[in-house]
């Protein structure tokens, strides 16, 4: 048997503090809807409603009246109530993290998760899916069990870019106005572009990150860096990418050694199955890699088989 299963009590709490971080992150952007303020300034004689960001810009609401009392009244109370809930909410995720921790829930790389928390608070989560050997760590999670580390071990992650959103994408890197490698340095300082490999950056460890794309289609731009910074990251093609681009995205919350937790985007389990054995058959990798993508293959679709897992249908 290549798993085993879950005691009752750390499935139970993980199930519970999933809830936990996934109303967080619901609240944390309803919280970004109010960010910034709204008073009432006055200019000489006259008096009107003025919006603030968080950045300092201002925007005119409208001069005083009934309605933009209430325009204000309303604000005032919906930030106060969020934050309000967000308070609480951090409570509640520490205490999770803390049992996460003393329960054994989960064993995912801390390097892992601190770099998908990294990529949802910079809002490009959704233009990545984690392929490859990590998206077993959602997988056991979603079925409850735990996989033998034999068929775990890796040294790097591989994030698949969907180029099908690049214009979106585009415009998140123009707002936050910085380069990929330099969100990836938020999770950790010593990041760096690995020499010779302008799709992977490496940090002091020896953790590797490695940024996939789909060959070119359509009006794919090519090559293509993630931002103006030349010293950012180019994603590299890798073949039969637009398989797992075009799948249904598997989301799932998966906890680190430490109790932390953030949600995993990865591919759907059959497309996972289907696309290792085909690694599997490509005789020009080495034949451990071969032999451990078969393996992988193997697991994933037993749990499939045994209705430990089930496929998420979203795209």
């Amino acid at each position: 048997m290549d798993w085993i299963a879950l005691p009752d009590a750390a499935v139970r709490q993980g199930i519970d503090s999933a809830t936990v971080l996934t109303e967080f992150q619901r609240v944390q952007a309803e919280a970004r809807g109010v960010a910034g303020g709204m008073y009432f300034k006055r200019q000489g004689d006259y008096e009107y409603l003025v919006r603030t960001s968080p950045d300092n810009r201002q925007q005119r609401v409208g001069a005083r009246s009934p309605e933009t009392e209430a325009i204000h009244a309303s604000f005032t109370a919906k930030k106060a109530r969020i934050e309000s809930r967000l308070q609480s909410l951090r409570q509640a995720l520490r205490e999770a993290e803390r049992l996460n921790k003393a329960r054994k829930v989960g064993r995912v790389p801390t390097i892992v998760v601190d770099l998908l928390h990294v990529l949802h608070d910079a809002g490009l989560a959704d233009h990545f899916r984690v392929v490859g050997t990590h998206a077993l760590y959602a997988y056991e999670v979603a079925a409850g069990v735990r996989i033998t580390p034999g068929a775990l071990a890796t040294q790097d992650v591989d994030l698949l870019w969907d180029a099908r959103k690049r214009v979106r994408f585009l415009a998140d890197m123009a707002r936050l106005d910085t380069s990929l490698l330099d969100v990836l340095r938020r999770a950790d300082a010593s990041f760096e572009r690995k020499e010779g490999q302008l799709e992977t950056a490496i940090n002091a460890r020896g953790f590797e990150v490695d940024f996939l794309r789909r060959q070119p289609e359509d009006d794919d731009p090519h090559p293509f860096r993630f931002s103006d910074d030349e010293g950012d990251l180019w994603p590299v093609q890798a073949r039969r990418a637009a398989v797992l681009t075009n799948t249904p995205v598997f989301e799932q919350v998966v906890v680190g050694a430490t109790g932390s937790m953030a949600v995993m985007r990865t591919v759907d389990p059959r497309t996972f199955v289907e696309f290792k054995r085909w690694m599997a058959k490509q005789r020009t990798r080495p034949a451990p890699r071969r032999q451990r993508d078969a393996r992988q293959a193997d697991i994933v679709q037993a749990l499939l088989d045994e209705a430990l897992l089930t496929p998420h249908e979203q795209v």
